[in-house]
């Protein structure tokens, strides 16, 4: 995700290298440096204080603001001053590429409309609020399934009751930062540019391609719920990782294969014995973790 230790090292790297000759660029670098850095440590808070029925409280409601706030900006950063200028680059393309796919990664998971994930703040349903609801044209009726009060007028609604009108009906909590909407088919198109920018100019043990693997792949497990794409996008960028011929120092060494040991068990995420189809029981919200301590991406990412 944005907040991935090797997404911050080259960033790291890549606004020291361009510093003397692009200040502005090394400094909105710099600025998306720290933010990563900070979304990072609210990342990791987040998935700690999920709950298992997924019921916010308010201070997991003031750590999903800030977190879509942090991703906010910067996305805007992002796309107004690093992806109009690295053209001539090729590891920062792909990082912007990257980058920009992961804050919208964000916006599914915390803010996305409908809900995807337990993970984010859900917008209330006007046909299910807890106040009495009419009744298809029989008064009133009460929440506990009784009569209708006699104390109220009754009145013949034709056609059942009707709700709000578009833009007037109940909005995500955090609507105030972003405006509500899928961001699902966006953030899907913007993984798939930073897939084949990756495969086109990195080669295939280049830890940040395989950043971006990565990542794409708990993307398709954890919102786009394409459990088999996900599985089959971690093992064939596995496989490319053997087959790479090319040379690496030893810290891309070492971030490598952190990142193929997630993969690894990202190939079998889901199939365990005891839950052939993780979709069966949970409808369309994501599967339950049920082994514990298994990762769905790389450190400092959910």
């Amino acid at each position: 995700m944005a907040s991935s230790e090797v997404d911050q090292k080259f960033l790291g790297k890549a606004a020291k290298a361009v510093e003397h000759e692009n200040p502005l660029l090394a400094s909105v670098l710099y600025k998306i440096l720290g933010l990563s850095i900070n979304l990072s440590h609210q990342l990791v808070k987040a998935k700690k204080q999920r709950r298992p029925d997924g019921t916010p409280t308010s201070a997991q409601l003031d750590l999903s603001f800030h977190i879509i706030w942090l991703s906010r900006e910067g996305l805007v950063l992002l796309e107004q001053y690093v992806v109009p200028m690295v053209g001539a680059y090729t590891e920062l393309k792909v990082l912007a590429y990257k980058l920009r796919a992961s804050f919208y990664h964000i916006f599914v998971l915390f803010h996305n409309t409908p809900p995807v994930s337990s993970m984010g703040v859900n917008t209330p349903d006007p046909q299910n609020t807890p106040q009495s609801r009419l009744d298809k044209g029989k008064g009133v009726a009460t929440d506990d399934g009784g009569a209708p009060s006699s104390a109220k007028p009754s009145r013949n609604f034709e056609g059942g009751p009707v709700g709000p009108p578009p833009g007037f009906g109940p909005e995500s909590p955090s609507a105030f930062l972003l405006k509500p909407g899928d961001y699902l088919p966006i953030a899907h198109q913007y993984f798939k540019e930073a897939a084949e920018l990756a495969d086109k100019i990195l080669w295939g043990s280049h830890s940040l391609r395989l950043s971006v693997k990565t990542e794409y792949a708990a993307f398709l497990y954890e919102c786009v719920h394409d459990f088999e794409g996900s599985r089959k996008l971690a093992k064939e960028t596995v496989a490319q990782v053997y087959d790479a011929t090319e040379g690496i120092d030893n810290d891309m060494f070492n971030d490598a294969c952190e990142l193929v040991t997630v993969l690894g068990k990202m190939m079998k995420r889901g199939l365990n014995s005891n839950n052939k189809n993780p979709a069966s029981s949970t409808g369309s919200q994501p599967p339950a973790r049920t082994e514990q301590g298994e990762p769905s991406a790389p450190p400092g990412m959910i």
